[in-house]
């Protein structure tokens, strides 16, 4: 076949040339009249909600959540605690004010903090709600038409039967009832089987994901309408669940007083056990350390009824009126009775002291704002076992209540609460009193056993240290959406957990008659998503088959 000559060849070149250009004049004129539609307010909302309810979306948005509860635990928050917060503002004067305009003061009731806690509850709606639809309507359909081609599937086999085997129709009803039994919802075709198992999968998947929503909510809810305090209980003294009983109280957000239902704790005795293993003769490693705090009060439900006496120990919470009362230390309340310059009782009764080691070394402080002439204070120690270190320094040996004393150094002056601002009660500022006791003074410290009293100073007072009693540091919590939070998150663990290791599979099995007038079984399996276990499942199926049928040896099949 002979080249065409470049005579021959112009003609057609012309026609390429003129045909694209006609092409490209075609394409310029088009590009000139298309016009994008605007997409309008209905399109605009269309959009806007399709990424609102995008998986992609809510897993910002949960972020975002976390992120934004950071402040709350940075910044004092109102709610709790009104007075550090205008402390803050007044120690910020440039920040403060700023802060408090950005609600930073009010995190979990600010505009912002609601506004991302809403989308993410209708984000997660938005993604729920399709993906539930769907999956119904899938477990409603059929399983899949069975392929042509079962040898393309990921795993395949086949198997021939020996002469006088079952014919086609029999295999397939016979491979119908081994699949229903290893889980597949099966459906009988006219020439194959067709099966899929695994659905529990995405019912686990929006199981999580409704769960998610639940715990929200009631994390919200439990938020908005709990409460919390603390409640130092002296021994032989109560507690009565009102408002003004507490030492600290921090409401939820929309917290009425409506909601303390009526109960009582009274403390009647508080029992201490610590380890006294001796190795050798000689006190033990653990020596000291404690073993069991257990607490035996009277408790009364409701204002008809019956007092009852129980025990209460470290997590071992007591349950009434919706509350749990949980056990969170303890300590030691000597009695002391201050009396001033006029002999006149200035304070009297168990001052609850802080221990700050494992013998219950404790920091003691009375203030008698009602002395007269002058305002009295005291500061130093409680010790459960005293003994001398040395130099007249006192320290105890033990937490147990061997050879209590009392270590104080007293003063006289303006105490500073009748400014109107609370205090620490285990704090008094020394600086602006005068020292009437103290090792560095003339008049020297004040130790005291129980029974004992001390002369101050200049005729101000005395002080007297009566006996020792026991308290317990109790918290007070109540939190309605708490069991709710509990159950929707072990139906989410139960969830993802389905979600994770439930696999998604589908299996279709065909027979037909060989030339040979044998049956030939071939089936094929399918997994949605990674499945690492998709072949033992056919090793599996097939020794079912083998074990059903009579199948060929493998060197017999044709």
């Amino acid at each position: 076949m002979t080249e065409p000559t470049n005579h021959e060849r112009e003609p057609s070149a012309h026609r390429d040339n003129a045909r694209e250009d006609a092409m490209n004049a075609a394409q310029g004129t088009a590009k000139k009249d298309a016009v994008v539609p605007a997409l309008g307010l209905k399109g605009m909302l269309r959009w806007a909600w399709t990424q609102l309810t995008s998986m992609r979306t809510a897993l910002m948005l949960l972020l975002l959540l976390a992120v934004a509860a950071v402040p709350g635990s940075i910044f004092p928050q109102r709610v709790q605690d009104a007075f550090a917060v205008e402390t803050w503002i007044e120690n910020n004067p440039t920040l403060g004010p700023i802060l408090d305009a950005l609600q930073m003061f009010e995190v979990y009731s600010s505009a912002w903090f609601s506004a991302i806690y809403l989308l993410l509850f209708i984000s997660l709606i938005g993604c729920i709600i399709p993906r539930a639809r769907k999956h119904i309507q899938q477990m409603r359909s059929a399983p899949p038409r069975t392929p042509r081609r079962l040898q393309r599937m990921p795993e395949y086999g086949a198997v021939e039967l020996d002469e006088g085997g079952p014919a086609p129709q029999q295999t397939l009803d016979d491979a119908a009832k081994i699949l229903k039994k290893r889980g597949y919802r099966v459906e009988r075709r006219e020439t194959s089987v067709g099966a899929e198992k695994g659905y529990l999968k995405e019912v686990g998947n929006i199981l999580f994901h409704v769960s998610l929503v639940g715990v929200l909510i009631f994390v919200a809810l439990g938020s908005m309408f709990s409460y919390r305090g603390q409640k130092i209980i002296v021994e032989d003294e109560g507690f009565v669940n009102a408002l003004v009983a507490y030492d600290n109280f921090y409401p939820g957000t929309w917290f009425s007083e409506d909601q303390l239902e009526p109960f009582s704790v009274q403390l009647n005795d508080f029992h201490r056990s610590f380890d006294r293993e001796m190795v050798d003769g000689e006190p033990g490693p653990n020596w000291g350390s404690p073993l069991g705090f257990t607490a035996d009060v009277t408790v009364q439900e409701g204002t008809g009824g019956e007092p009852r006496d129980t025990t209460l120990e470290v997590n071992h919470p007591l349950s009434m009126g919706g509350a749990n009362v949980y056990l969170v230390g303890n300590g030691y309340a000597p009695v002391i009775t201050v009396r001033d310059g006029e002999g006149e009782v200035a304070y009297s009764g168990p001052v609850v002291t802080r221990p700050d080691d494992g013998v219950y070394t404790s920091m003691t402080v009375v203030k008698a704002p009602d002395a007269s002439p002058e305002q009295l204070g005291f500061v130093g120690l409680f010790l459960p076992t005293a003994v001398d270190s040395g130099g007249g320094l006192g320290v105890s040996a033990d937490p147990e209540l061997g050879n209590p004393e009392l270590h104080l150094n007293s003063y006289a002056g303006d105490l500073g609460l009748d400014d109107g601002q609370p205090q620490n009660v285990y704090v008094l500022d020394t600086d602006e009193l005068e020292v009437l006791n103290s090792r560095e003074v003339e008049a020297g410290g004040i130790v005291l056993a129980p029974g004992e009293t001390q002369q101050l100073p200049d005729g101000l007072g005395e002080i007297e240290f009566e006996e020792v009693q026991n308290y317990i540091a109790v918290d007070i919590t109540y939190n309605p959406g708490e069991t709710w939070v509990l159950i929707f998150a072990l139906t989410a663990t139960a969830g993802l957990v389905s979600s994770l290791f439930l696999r998604r599979r589908r299996a279709w099995v065909t027979a037909e008659t060989t030339e040979a007038g044998r049956t030939l079984v071939r089936y094929g399996l399918l997994s949605r998503g990674e499945d690492f276990s998709l072949r033992d499942e056919n090793v599996a199926l097939r020794a079912q088959f083998e074990t059903t049928w009579p199948v060929r040896a493998p060197e017999e099949n044709t």
